[in-house]
Formats: C-alpha cells, sequence, structure tokens
C-alpha cells in the first residue's frame, strides 16, 4: 500500500512538472512572437488595426482628429536568404474638426493618403555577439493620392522614395530605427508639392510574460515649409489568445514635442489590435 502511494505521488510530481514545462514553453513561445512585432520586417503575417487621437489643431487650438489605420504587413520567401517585406498603410480620417491653421474649417472624414513598402531582408539575422542580432531591410516606398477631395485629408500627389530600418534583437529588447523619403512624382499639380523625410526611431522590451512596452518617434520633416512633426509615443502591450488566434492589445499616450504651426499640440492617445498568423519562416 505504502509502495502504491509512494508511486501515485512519483507520478503526480511528473504530471506537475510536465505542467509546468507545458507552460513554461507556452510563455516563452508568446514572448518569442509578441518580440517578433517589435521588428518590422520579421517573417510574421500581422494585421495592426490602430486608432489615434490628437488635438490642438487650427488657429484657435480647438480642432482635433481622430484617424484609424490599417497596416498589413505580409512577408514573403525570394529564396533561402532573402526575404521581401509588403507593408501597407491605408488610414481613415473618420472625424476630423477644424483642422486647417487658417481658421474653422468644420467637420471632415474619409481616406486619407495611403502608401505601400517593399523592403528587400536577408532572411536570417545577421549575429554581432553581445550586441544581439542585427536585422536590415531596404527598398521603395510607394504614396497614393487616396485621400479623399478635401485638401484637409490628402495631399493629391503621388509619391516616390527610398526607405530603410535597422534594428538589434538582444534579450527582449529592440532598438533601431526606420527611414524613408518621400517624393512627389505627380498629381494635382495644384497641390503642394511633397519633399519629406520620415523617421522613427524605436526602443522596446518584451517581458518573458508576453508583454511588450516601447518608446517612439514617428516624425516627419517637411522640407518645403522647413517643419516638424514630432510625436513621441509610449505604449504598452499584451499577447494574447483568442482560441488558437494569437492577438496584440496596444494601448498608450502621445505628446507633440514638435508641430507646424496649427498642428497638433499637448496630448494624444493611441490603441491597437494586432492581428497575427505565424508564417514559421
Amino acid at each position: 500500500m505504502k509502495s502504491a502511494r509512494n508511486s501515485l505521488a512519483a507520478f503526480g510530481v511528473l504530471v506537475l512538472s510536465g505542467i509546468g514545462v507545458t507552460a513554461a514553453h507556452a510563455d516563452d513561445d508568446a514572448a518569442a512572437l509578441a518580440q517578433q512585432l517589435t521588428n518590422p520586417v520579421a517573417s510574421l503575417i500581422s494585421v495592426p488595426i490602430k486608432t489615434d487621437y490628437n488635438s490642438g489643431y487650427g488657429a484657435k487650438g480647438n480642432g482635433y482628429q481622430t484617424v484609424t489605420t490599417v497596416q498589413p504587413v505580409i512577408p514573403i520567401r525570394l529564396n533561402e536568404d532573402w526575404n521581401v517585406i509588403s507593408r501597407t498603410i491605408v488610414p481613415y480620417v473618420w472625424d476630423q474638426k477644424n483642422i486647417s491653421p487658417v481658421g474653422p474649417s468644420g467637420h471632415q472624414s474619409g481616406f486619407s493618403d495611403s502608401s505601400q513598402s517593399l523592403f528587400f531582408s536577408p532572411a536570417n539575422p545577421l549575429p554581432l555577439g553581445d550586441l544581439g542580432n542585427l536585422v536590415w531591410g531596404v527598398g521603395p516606398v510607394l504614396g497614393l493620392p487616396t485621400g479623399s477631395a478635401s485638401p484637409l485629408l490628402g495631399t493629391g500627389r503621388w509619391t516616390l522614395g527610398p526607405t530603410a530600418v535597422a534594428l538589434l534583437m538582444n534579450n527582449g529588447w529592440t532598438t533601431g530605427a526606420l527611414v524613408s523619403q518621400s517624393w512627389d512624382i505627380g498629381g494635382d499639380s495644384n497641390r503642394s508639392k511633397v519633399n519629406s523625410t520620415f523617421i522613427q526611431p524605436f526602443v522596446a522590451y518584451t517581458t518573458k510574460t508576453a508583454w511588450t512596452f516601447t518608446l517612439n518617434s514617428e516624425s516627419t520633416y517637411n522640407w518645403e515649409t522647413n517643419d516638424w512633426s514630432i510625436p513621441i509615443n509610449a505604449m504598452a502591450a499584451k499577447l494574447v489568445k483568442f482560441g488558437n488566434q494569437p492577438v496584440s492589445l496596444q494601448a498608450g499616450v502621445r505628446y507633440w514635442a514638435d508641430s507646424p504651426e496649427g498642428g497638433p499640440e499637448g496630448w494624444g492617445a493611441r490603441a491597437q489590435v494586432t492581428f497575427l498568423f505565424p508564417t514559421g519562416g
């Protein structure tokens, strides 16, 4: 009888140990997947849907804008050594008021300009010892004048230019920057020319429980007007599963460190949900 109890106890220890190992592996897998999301050129199909709210627009500072953006990211395997990463950005402004810097402009809603980027990136990261793994990608970015008729919703111009990203991943940390330059190549000749540089430095830390904390800036310099737009974003995200579907839920705040006259000021907010479809590549 004593032998049977000892055997049962040993079996229970083995079962509990197995559950612990399984949970640990699950946590590790979730954390690894969460950190992949911090890499703009990961071999991971993802569909982020984010909503930003900004205020302080206009001559009187009483304007605001709420915009929802869909940003599907699709990696395509070219061969054993190279991937091309497709990143599409489609914004929809579902409410903005008095956004014009020269006076009251009422309400507008509709699509804003879209963009399509292609990053050619090595399939495998470059190990740099204690610094971590280097990931990079370069390619073109095309801007499409999908903005609605109102000049307050889009530029009315086609744009084209180069884009690049480089980052280091090391023990949960992801540090890097994404940059692009766009020049107008056609469109409505009565609209303002486009010559702008986009700079997105970022640092993120992913915990073993699949929480990710991110600090970045999505800054734009307009060479035509010599104006900066510099929002600084602080965000927290958690990877969860609904059935077998991994989803990242994110929320955060932003502060406008600089903007053109009549542009957004002060604090804003962001909420985002990202659907993930791991490719195994």
